[in-house]
């Protein structure tokens, strides 16, 4: 499966023997669970199962720290189960819902997160947690033979070597929820074997697409969580900003649809109204259109092979006007050859660039590092990890990668290689 793409791979079954949405038209409910139900993909989930009541059931629920929020959905949605990954606000949830009857099972912690998402009678599995930390809930997922709506990059970016054999081995299915993956798997319905020959991912260009390189180093954290199109969470916009969300969803597609990294290429549209494009064998190219709304994406990573009718505006392209692209600027957006060059290195590469990039933004986001410090923690990291990168990675392998990419980039800061603001960690 490794070779082709999980996918492709998906793609190659005869429609007749997709058995996973037997008789779509008739059945009333499909049951889900929504791992980071209170982040932008988990919310926008909630919209889609509280727009669809007789389509989708909602199993479980976990969150990370907003326990407001959290109790809010118990009481609405009623899951048979929920988790706060923040075991200190446990408390405050278990009395924030003491009133309902029945009782939802509470659980708190890393693994309550896991024991939700392989709970119950779920047939599919929305993973929206943002990072790695969406990874052992996901493989927990699958090893409880559940489908999967992949929300969560870092599944396959961090953790394809050891997930996708596990997707084969429990024979569910891996559907992509997010926009980009989501447009080149619809446009993929119908291209017979061997038809693929290129994919082209557009970016908007992020927060900074019109700003000149020379303005970067001015950049504060206000400007960089400002996205133009796309209302997404402040880690994900900072990722757009420095167009690594491109670089990692290049990793990911080269697990998804088994491209080689020479046939996935980036090109800048800033209006987001082309969502990705396929380039076939005969120099075709198919592509998705909508507008900006992560809604699509998910509706049909939880629908598939079926069509939901929805009410959502319609995209009209007089009012869309003029569609255009540019070419990455690779000055501007060095973190996009870095995660080429960390795919390209395979093995633990990934995880470590993974994770590098999460500890990074995370500094830079609470004012510990400068913007461009970004892509220079990333690059110190990767290339210190070359002589022990491991091409054959375990689980253990990977979390222990992560773990020590993370490590390594506090060490960094803490001795000032990659400081422009006066604050560093623990001072």
């Amino acid at each position: 499966m490794g070779e082709r793409g999980v996918i492709i791979e998906l793609l190659s079954v005869p429609r007749s023997q997709n058995t996973e949405f037997p008789n779509y038209r008739k059945f009333l409910m499909k049951s889900i669970t929504l791992l980071g139900s209170t982040g932008s993909i988990g919310t926008q989930t909630l919209d889609i199962v509280t727009q669809y009541p007789n389509q989708f059931r909602l199993v479980g629920l976990a969150a990370g720290s907003n326990v407001e929020m959290l109790a809010a959905q118990i009481r609405q949605f009623r899951p048979a189960i929920a988790a706060i990954r923040n075991q200190e606000k446990f408390p405050m949830l278990q009395e924030a819902v003491a009133d309902l009857d029945p009782q939802p099972i509470l659980l708190a912690g890393e693994a309550g997160i896991v024991e939700v998402a392989k709970y119950g009678d779920a047939e599919a599995v929305v993973t929206g947690i943002v990072g790695c930390a969406g990874l052992l809930p996901t493989i927990a997922a699958i090893e409880a033979g559940k489908d999967i709506a992949l929300a969560n990059k870092e599944t396959l970016i961090a953790g394809g070597p050891v997930v996708l054999p596990l997707v084969e081995k429990h024979g569910v299915k891996l559907l992509p929820a997010d926009s980009e993956h989501s447009a080149i798997f619809q446009c993929l319905q119908g291209v017979p074997a061997g038809g693929l020959r290129r994919i082209l991912l557009t970016a908007s260009g992020g927060a900074f697409r019109d700003w000149p390189v020379e303005k970067l180093p001015e950049v504060k954290v206000a400007d960089a969580i400002k996205h133009p199109n796309w209302s997404m969470g402040r880690k994900i916009t900072v990722d757009s900003a420095t167009l690594m969300n491109k670089g990692l969803e290049v990793i990911e597609a080269h697990f998804l649809f088994g491209m080689n990294y020479d046939q996935i290429d980036i090109v800048i549209h800033p209006q987001s109204i082309i969502h990705s494009l396929i380039e076939l064998q005969d120099t075709s190219v198919l592509a998705q259109l909508g507008w900006p709304d992560m809604r699509l994406p998910l509706l049909y990573a939880l629908s598939w092979p079926e069509r939901i009718y929805t009410d959502w505006e319609q995209l009209d392209l007089v009012k869309a006007g003029d569609l255009t692209f540019r070419e990455p600027d690779h000055q501007k957006y060095p973190c996009m050859q870095l995660a080429y060059a960390a795919g390209r290195a395979e093995g633990s590469m990934p995880a470590v660039l993974n994770a590098a990039n999460e500890q990074a933004v995370a500094l830079f986001l609470e004012e510990k590092i400068g913007y461009l410090d970004i892509a220079s923690c990333i690059e110190y990291v990767c290339d210190r990890h070359q002589a022990d990168n491991c091409p054959n990675p375990t689980l253990d392998d990977i979390l222990a990668a992560d773990s020590w990419a993370r490590q390594e980039v506090v060490a960094a800061v803490n001795t000032g290689k990659f400081v422009t603001s006066p604050l560093v960690i623990g001072h």
